[in-house]
């Protein structure tokens, strides 16, 4: 082997592909195009539910929810490990009635063997040609736990699994969504509650987490590379005969796409008679810390808000120096 043969390839940095901002979203503000991640939760989340409403929303150009937009449909391979092929059907079937489907067109297609295990080099031989053949734009795995026999609090375990994944997401330019249970310790930080190795949650591009308050599923998204929206409240609607049952966004509480969390920051903190710390603008956004401090960093990198030794102020009394309240700034 000669020298050339051995050098990776490079190019310059202004020569790499641009992704133009269409092609951004698989599901505008919940999954990135060609994502990996998490969808996360204690059990009884709806889970499986909110996994296969995606499912449905890119297999058939339905939007999320009934709410966010599917810019990228294609066809869908899912393989729900603990449900029945005829269980699958009548929970595909419920979300078709409830959006007028033909169950019958909709290009969505289950994996129906008994297993599926990614740590071994069969099945991980059997998934690379099945996506190879179907070229599908996701592929949703339910749930992860049930996909491999490894210890998933060693690092060298699953980082070797999740390996595998997005090898498959790069081979097949696929995005990949696995199910995957939180722990029973509290974190701050959703992401922190999944459970096993810390690997999983640094290794999503899109995640999802879901947990219940009250009467309603709070969903909390992340990205890689997108700002993140607040929170949202989820029902699970579902009529006596099971027929349409779905997640449905409760009432009232519908997120503004148009209102981002530095609009927010910078109102609460106009309208304050006193300089505000980081706690009690946490307690008033109702917005993790991390995605606080990404924010207020971009705020005072632009000269809009000021740190003092009380706490944080708005920059009111310069406004020559702020530009556009929405340029660069995380959403």
């Amino acid at each position: 082997m000669n020298m050339k043969e051995q050098i990776l390839p490079f190019c310059r940095a202004d020569q790499l592909q641009i992704q133009p901002p269409e092609q951004l979203w698989l599901i505008e503000r919940i999954w990135t195009d060609c994502a990996v991640g998490i969808i996360g939760g204690a059990p009884k989340c709806c889970k499986s539910w909110f996994g296969l409403d995606m499912a449905v929303s890119v297999a058939s150009g339905t939007d999320c929810l009934g709410r966010f937009a599917v810019k990228q449909p294609g066809p869908v391979l899912v393989f729900m490990a603990e449900d029945a092929c005829p269980a699958v059907r009548a929970r595909v079937q419920a979300l078709c009635v409830q959006r007028r489907l033909d169950i019958e067109h909709l290009n969505l297609y289950v994996i129906t063997a008994s297993t599926l295990r990614l740590d071994l080099a069969h099945d991980q031989q059997r998934l690379d040609a099945t996506l190879a053949h179907l070229k599908p734009r996701l592929l949703l795995l339910d749930p992860l736990v049930r996909l491999h026999r490894l210890d998933e609090n060693s690092a060298a375990d699953i980082s070797k699994l999740l390996g595998f994944i997005r090898q498959m997401q790069r081979s097949h330019q696929t995005a990949i969504a696995l199910v995957h249970h939180t722990s029973k310790k509290y974190r701050a930080e959703p992401g922190q509650q999944l459970r096993g190795s810390s690997d999983l949650h640094a290794f999503g591009d899109s995640n999802v987490y879901l947990a219940r308050k009250d009467r309603h599923v709070v969903m909390s998204v992340e990205h890689r590379t997108a700002g993140s929206m607040d929170p949202v409240h989820l029902d699970l609607i579902s009529q006596p005969d099971d027929r349409t049952t779905h997640l449905e966004i409760a009432a009232n509480t519908a997120p503004d796409p148009t209102v981002t969390l530095a609009d927010r920051l910078l109102l609460l903190l106009q309208n304050a008679d006193r300089p505000m710390t980081r706690t009690s603008m946490r307690e008033h956004l109702k917005v993790n810390n991390q995605r606080l401090g990404h924010t207020l960093t971009a705020l005072e990198n632009q000269a809009l808000i000021l740190k003092t030794p009380k706490g944080w102020i708005p920059m009111a009394t310069q406004p020559s120096k702020q530009p556009a309240l929405n340029a660069s700034l995380p959403s």
